[in-house]
């Protein structure tokens, strides 16, 4: 790419931190969950009106979808970020903490959004000069199953997009370095909760009862053999309960017990034959006691797998921008991410923006109350989004 314009971006992203910053933090103060970010879509909007973007309509009660249009209404490059917060009581005591009690930007897509905007701010610059349009997605609900990008898939964001890029911030990642992987990199995840069904009675009587209890205990220990026995172990496979619930008093054995769990796995294969071993499990253990056992998926994502070819391009920004050296290799994790719905209809990848910086504190794991992002970050990410849109859009009008 053309070294004046590489520090043109560099400039812009430079002249921009300071806005990245007050978004940030208002964002940050003002947390709210999946599907309920109404405040958050209202300041987006605001935000983007205020950069010169126009809006294009959604018809979703949360989210946003905004353009920069360049000299060409195609091709069109997207750039995704998240909006929603999780149930966390913040413990940072930072002086922009969230000021909403239960609530938290524990995953950074404060950082995400700043970011995103940032970019949008430094390409409204280039308007005149941009070879076709960027669209920006500002989604809600990624943090809650079944998650935002489907339902703005189905409103149409991705209508004549070309590509996709997406950005995540890593607390493993020191800052002023960023992390990428092509093929894959996040699990499929699949949600479901299984009910035992039993026959309560008298806790002195177990011989007149099916207690729902023992037999969703044998049950949890017993589908792990899915893990160790029914699947490749070359492969990555996780089954996790995160609740049960069971049982009224501790003399009456429970008639039911619901388990609610979460499967990971890194194959696309095993994505699809898990439900399936779960509940042959689930139905032979509750049959050989006489329970019953129903199956309900509550939701998925596929797995994440990132395009070498748009991992190229952010591969030659970053350089471009930052010289060698400073990309790593990120690990695979059993983590999930509705970007992977995108990446099913076309090419697209998330980079790792590495925010790590253990002297203030920026070196706790992603949804912990005592998360803390190193902002600089924000100004790079920027700068690194704004140059692979323009090079992507470059190389399609080509």
């Amino acid at each position: 790419m053309d070294k004046q314009l590489i520090n043109e971006i560099l400039t812009a992203a430079k002249d921009g931190h300071d806005d990245q910053v007050a978004w940030r933090r208002h964002l940050h103060q003002n947390p709210e969950i999946a599907f309920q970010e109404h405040d958050t879509t209202r300041y987006l909007r605001q935000t983007c009106r205020e950069l010169g973007l126009s809006e294009r309509k959604l018809n979703m009660k949360t989210g946003l979808v905004a353009e920069i249009k360049g000299k060409r209404k195609t091709p069109i490059i997207a750039i995704r970020t998240d909006i929603d917060a999780l149930p966390v009581t913040e413990q940072t005591e930072l002086e922009f903490a969230s000021r909403r009690p239960g609530f938290m930007h524990a995953c950074g897509h404060d950082m995400h959004m700043a970011s995103i905007l940032g970019t949008a701010r430094i390409l409204n610059r280039f308007a005149d000069r941009l070879p076709g349009t960027i669209r920006f997605l500002f989604q809600p609900a990624e943090e809650h199953p079944p998650g935002g990008a489907r339902p703005m898939i189905a409103a149409g964001a991705l209508e004549s997009v070309s590509a996709i890029l997406g950005l995540h911030v890593d607390p493993h990642v020191p800052i002023g370095k960023i992390g990428l992987r092509d093929g894959v990199t996040m699990a499929s995840v699949t949600d479901f909760d299984l009910i035992v069904h039993g026959r309560g009675g008298h806790a002195a009587r177990p011989q007149d009862s099916v207690d729902a209890i023992v037999v969703a205990s044998e049950l949890v220990a017993a589908l792990q053999t899915v893990v160790s026995r029914h699947s490749d172990p070359i492969n990555s496979v996780a089954i996790t309960f995160g609740r049960i619930e069971g049982g009224t008093a501790r003399n009456v054995i429970a008639d039911h017990v619901r388990l609610t769990g979460t499967a990971r796995t890194l194959s696309a294969a095993d994505s699809k034959r898990l439900p399936k071993l779960i509940k042959r499990v689930a139905d032979g253990i509750c049959r050989a006691h006489g329970a019953k056992a129903e199956m309900n998926l509550i939701a998925s994502y596929p797995v994440l797998s990132n395009s070498a070819e748009v991992n190229a391009a952010f591969r030659r920004s970053f350089e471009s921008l930052y010289g060698k050296g400073k990309i790593v290799l990120t690990d695979q994790v059993l983590g999930g991410e509705d970007f992977a719905c995108y990446q099913e209809i076309i090419p697209g990848a998330m980079f790792r923006i590495g925010i790590r910086n253990p002297k203030i504190g920026a070196d706790k794991p992603w949804h912990s109350p005592y998360f803390i992002a190193d902002e600089r970050a924000m100004e790079s990410a920027a700068a690194v989004l704004a140059t692979t849109a323009i090079d992507l859009l470059t190389s399609e009008a080509a």
